[in-house]
């Protein structure tokens, strides 16, 4: 990375450092790695199908459900397990024109996309990064539903790449290419309707080693990261085109996958919250180890409690004792009193954990706890009552949950099991990122069994020849060209920074070449603002074509329109055509402008000069060069 790069990355670290209270990482031992998933601008990676999202109504559906099967190790993924008994429905739904086969699982993968696989190794390549000898399609089970299969296709492209940070050097083991899941469109507790527009959408995948160590280095890296596959310019822009997987682990925790990272900027919360988390469960299990001297004191044995709540004003337990004919079951967790309302994230804390499980396996709405008791329209004399059935001590606590019996067996069961992990300090398992940089659980970590060979889909041996041809056109990194504006265009550091990471940079190194007599600055500046200066000025909503650009330029580069129009000409394109727009504000002639300003000079005759000067400019505002305007008032006006 260049040094002006790594400067800017340093103030930005220590800028974040100031505004944020800082854990001592190094003495909690933070290990983070993170996953970059990011779209290519291709067709799908394993048929000809467009990869365009799609909002018009879907033309059918297919319902699907799925089934948790034993893998190539002999077992069943813990984490397929867990999905297979919600008993969900799938619905996906597809277009006739722009869903084949593929996509709804009934014909075997196409060949691999060609130029998917080739952007696939530019990055490979740029991360210098070993490219494989041959690469082999696999499976890696799915379980969410999201993969019409079953399984995601995925391929190895090159190994034992490496970045440098202003941390350190962080490695990069691997570098796939794998098919994009479906998108998810509605769901409840029963169903989840996907839509199978980005189901095949070549992802470029790039996995770092558990190398950072610092949560402001994990921003650094997915920076830098993004910034190489943009320079490809072949992958998609826009919200859901890039997704971010964090892997995290303190020295005394295991290590939790964060999935669905949208904003770069969350990263850094991200893993300060998972450490913060990791921290607070370690200590929580201690607090429990020190009053719990034999594992047998936690039971799950589970007690109806629902006589007790016949007349209570909870709307939950009444909703559920009337609509769901259910029941109010409790159980018992011995010393845990105080603990489970122990924050352990901001707003979060040990008894989220055990609703977040009894939601996600059980399906039910939440649990109540006693540490948070009396309160929810549940009275003291409730809490009482339901201590005394327990046999309750000074430090037990207990959970009840109200819905149908079974589901509230099931959410009393995935408690139970949490509560068990409480005693061990932090589960490996996978999380949901959330807006505010908590985060939720999934499910299970997944295990070795999710992977294994694609029987349909034959080997690719990759030649040396043509891995040297990739190398002969590698793209010049952005942050190299961000430089390279910067020194040979003179342009402003934050000027060139901006300009680069648009998808103006090539249409600005093309229009530098073009237009001689527009400093690179201004355009820059005009491809990058125009349309927020319309709006801005105008009240007008645009969207400027690169043509629309390159029409506007022509006219200014010659001479034949004013700077000062520029906006106004563009605030016009929605009522007609630029072209027809520019011919309204075209210059006069050096003949004509003498001939008018004699004219205005003439009817003024005896007016100060500044008067004449300004009613001149009034008139002739944007039909001629102001300095041209000027000398020809001085030549009359005498």
């Amino acid at each position: 990375m260049s040094g002006k790069k790594n400067n800017s990355n340093k103030d930005e670290k220590k800028l974040n450092a100031e505004n944020r209270s800082e854990l001592d990482y190094p003495k909690l031992g933070l290990k983070c790695g993170i996953e970059i998933h990011q779209q290519v601008d291709t067709n799908k990676l394993f048929c000809s199908c467009s990869s365009d999202l799609r909002e018009e109504t879907p033309d059918y559906t297919i319902t699907r459900r799925l089934r948790s099967v034993i893998g190539e190790t002999g077992e069943i993924d813990i984490a397929a397990l867990q999905e297979h008994r919600k008993e969900k429905k799938y619905i996906y739904e597809g277009y006739n024109d722009s869903t084949c086969l593929v996509e709804t699982d009934e014909e075997p993968p196409h060949k691999i996309n060609k130029d998917a696989l080739y952007v696939g190794l530019q990055v490979a390549l740029l991360m210098k990064a070993n490219i494989v000898d041959k690469i082999q399609v696999m499976r890696k089970t799915v379980v969410d539903g999201s993969n019409t299969s079953g399984f995601q296709r995925t391929s190895l492209l090159a190994m034992n790449g490496a970045i440098d940070t202003s941390f350190g050097k962080v490695g990069i083991p691997s570098i796939c290419l794998e098919e994009d899941s479906s998108r998810p469109i509605t769901q409840d507790s029963a169903s989840v309707t996907y839509r199978l527009d980005r189901l095949g959408i070549p992802l470029v995948e790039i996995a770092t080693d558990p190398a950072i160590t610092h949560p402001d280095q994990v921003r650094e890296v997915a920076e830098f990261i993004g910034m190489v596959l943009r320079s490809t310019g072949k992958v998609k822009r826009g919200l859901g085109t890039i997704r971010q997987d964090v892997n995290v682990s303190i020295a005394e925790g295991r290590r939790v996958e964060i999935k669905g990272a949208q904003e770069l900027k969350m990263l850094a919360t991200l893993v300060e919250y998972e450490a913060l988390r990791q921290k607070n469960l370690v200590e929580i299990k201690k607090e429990l180890l020190s009053r719990i001297k034999q594992m047998r004191e936690l039971s799950n044995e589970k007690i109806s409690v629902t006589e007790t709540f016949n007349n209570v004003e909870s709307n939950v337990i009444k909703n559920a004792l009337k609509d769901k004919k259910g029941a109010v079951l409790a159980l018992k967790l011995p010393k845990f009193a105080g603990l489970i309302a122990r924050e352990i994230q901001p707003g979060r804390r040990l008894g989220t954990e055990f609703s977040d499980r009894a939601k996600v396996i059980a399906g039910v709405g939440g649990i109540f706890h006693s540490d948070e008791l009396p309160k929810y329209g549940i009275e003291q004399e409730h809490v009482d009552r339901v201590r005394e059935i327990l046999g309750c001590k000074e430090q037990d606590a207990f959970i009840l949950v109200a819905d149908n019996g079974k589901k509230a067996e099931l959410a009393l069961d995935a408690v139970f099991e949490r509560a068990m992990q409480a005693l061990n300090g932090i589960p490996g398992e996978v999380r949901r990122a959330n807006e505010d940089g908590t985060t939720t659980y999934m499910r299970p970590m997944p295990g070795a069994a999710r992977l294994y060979p694609e029987t349909d889909a034959v080997p690719i041996s990759l030649d040396e020849k043509f891995v040297a041809e990739i190398k002969l056109k590698l793209p010049e990194l952005l942050l190299d060209k961000s430089d390279r504006f910067e020194d040979k265009h003179k342009l402003g550091h934050d000027l060139a920074v901006a300009i680069t990471k648009s998808s103006k940079h090539e249409l600005f190194e093309r229009f530098v070449e073009r237009f001689e007599n527009l400093k690179p600055a201004y355009l820059a500046e005009t491809l990058l603002t125009a349309e927020k200066q319309v709006k801005k000025q105008f009240m007008k909503e645009v969207v400027l074509k690169d043509a629309d650009f390159e029409e506007l330029f022509i006219y200014l580069n010659a001479g034949k329109i004013a700077k000062e129009v520029m906006l106004e000409i563009l605030s016009k394109t929605n009522e007609k055509p630029l072209q027809d727009v520019i011919v309204e504000y075209e210059l006069m002639s050096d003949a004509e402008l003498e001939k008018e300003v004699k004219q205005i000079v003439s009817e003024n005759k005896g007016q100060p000069f500044n008067v004449i000067i300004g009613k001149v400019m009034s008139q002739l505002r944007g039909k001629a060069d102001g300095k041209k305007i000027v000398e020809n008032v001085k030549r009359f006006a005498k």
